[in-house]
């Protein structure tokens, strides 16, 4: 199955609220935990693609099965939100494939590091932000939550091809 990753669009409005309340009951997580929440859907454009950043939706099939956004914390920043992807489709490669190009895409907005936050009981996302390069920096305490917060800083692919010794993967 392949994913073809794209820009949000106004119609998928819906369908990635939708999303998102899946994946989230998923781990346990609801309105009221302290943690959900669920108000910057409706404001995508002026949240996330207005003010500098982004959002993607991940296709399979033509089936709406992930997503994930980029909202600017400073000129050189920028934090990593709503990355989901349907449990039907986990475990497939897919959150990788959207963090991945998240990333990207916040390299070619000219930011140097990217910022997220999950929790404890959503065990595949911590593993996936490790494998991915990330770094835990906190922890917190929300309700009977362990909110984690981590970073990884982006290194442009022309910095690699100039460091002594540096070898690319193709």
């Amino acid at each position: 199955m392949k994913l073809t990753i794209r820009r949000y669009r106004w119609s998928d409005l819906d369908t990635i609220l939708t999303l998102h309340q899946i994946c989230l009951a998923q781990v346990g997580l609801f309105p009221g935990d302290g943690v959900y929440y669920d108000d910057d859907f409706p404001r995508i454009q002026d949240l996330y693609l207005a003010c500098g950043g982004d959002f993607l939706v991940g296709e399979t099939g033509g089936r709406v099965i992930a997503m994930g956004g980029l909202r600017p914390v400073d000129t050189m920043t920028a934090e990593v939100c709503r990355l989901r992807v349907h449990p039907e489709f986990q475990r497939r490669g897919f959150g990788a494939a959207m963090l991945r190009a998240l990333e990207q895409r916040a390299l070619e907005l000219g930011f140097r590091s990217v910022r997220g936050d999950t929790t404890l009981n959503q065990g595949a996302a911590l593993s996936l932000y490790r494998r991915q390069g990330w770094r835990e920096l906190s922890r917190e305490r929300v309700g009977d939550l362990t909110v984690v917060y981590g970073e990884k800083r982006l290194v442009p692919p022309a910095a690699l091809d100039a460091a002594p010794g540096a070898v690319r993967e193709s």
